[in-house]
């Protein structure tokens, strides 16, 4: 869909854009490029991805940049590369090492008992180069201007931690290719470096990339070559409310009320739900409590109706 045309909402450009971003680049560097390609200053992001990643990174354009806060995208999934036989000091190879062992003896059931270990809800130390505050400041740039950082650990949940394939690298290297499902806030780089402390060879992260964010996948994602050749969002407004939150039907008189920000009867539904007209528009997003279902955001409201 063109940034030119008038997405079915009605609320033109509006919409969720997911990139699969390209190694090499920081995914402030792709808000950047979706803001001149769309040519719009109303693009955020959802959470971000290091410069060594690729995959999902979830955009809004427009309108939608206020859905960014209230979309749920507490699970997230990925493929990665761990290499065992090295510990670096950021726990990815674009560190330096920092201690070398030959993994070349480490078998494939001692690799699976420290998975299992690692899976589950855990407690894990998120990585000295992450972008966690300490003391105001980004604990990566207190990192390259040579402090120590030493950070608590964090309760996550890594719910699938799965080896697929082990392949033995010259010079006593191991690099197994893993998938990993997990909470927002787990450090794929730190299972890489636990993994390898506990099996005393040390070990970090060669290759990530995210598959999916909450219900966002590849399948929606556009690379930013796409995005250059054909501008506009992966999902319009409509389709990103009703893919993220569950649906309530409402009447046209519902649908006139709410998009002037009256409340609705609730129904007994839990949490967000996006409340869509007899033409199949979203009109708002509600939330339940006591004996009202008011909006937390209204999609579309009665100035942008019709």
């Amino acid at each position: 869909m063109s940034a030119r045309e008038k997405p079915s909402s009605g609320l033109v450009g509006a919409g969720i854009l997911i990139v699969d971003k390209e190694a090499g680049i920081t995914s402030h560097d792709v808000v950047a490029r979706c803001r001149k390609l769309l040519n719009t200053r109303k693009v955020g992001h959802a959470g971000t991805l290091d410069p060594m990643a690729t995959g999902v990174l979830v955009l809004g354009v427009e309108r939608a940049t206020k859905l960014l806060g209230l979309l749920a995208l507490t699970t997230k999934a990925y493929s990665a590369t761990i290499r065992l036989g090295a510990a670096t000091d950021t726990d990815d190879a674009e560190g330096e090492v920092l201690t070398s062992a030959d993994a070349s003896q480490v078998t494939d059931a001692e690799i699976a008992a420290i998975v299992a270990t690692l899976t589950g809800d855990i407690k894990q130390i998120p990585a000295s180069v992450s972008a966690i505050k300490v003391d105001g400041q980004r604990a990566h740039a207190l990192v390259r201007a040579g402090e120590t950082v030493e950070l608590a650990p964090r309760p996550v949940t890594v719910s699938t931690f799965e080896v697929l394939a082990r392949r033995d690298v010259p010079g006593g290297f191991v690099d197994l290719d893993v998938d990993v499902e997990c909470s927002s806030g787990t450090y794929i780089r730190s299972l890489a470096r636990d993994l390898g402390r506990e099996l005393g060879v040390g070990g970090h992260l060669t290759a990530l990339r995210r598959t999916r964010v909450g219900p966002f996948t590849l399948e929606h994602a556009r690379t930013l070559e796409d995005l250059a050749e054909q501008p506009g969002v992966s999902l319009d407004i409509d389709q990103a409310a009703q893919t993220a939150f569950p649906h309530r039907q409402i009447t046209a008189e519902e649908a006139e009320a709410i998009s002037q920000g009256r409340w609705l009867e609730p129904i007994g539904m839990k949490g967000i739900c996006a409340a869509i007209d007899p033409t199949g528009h979203t009109i708002a997003l509600l939330q339940e409590k006591g004996r009202r279902a008011s909006s937390v955001m209204v999609v579309r409201p009665a100035t942008l109706r019709g």
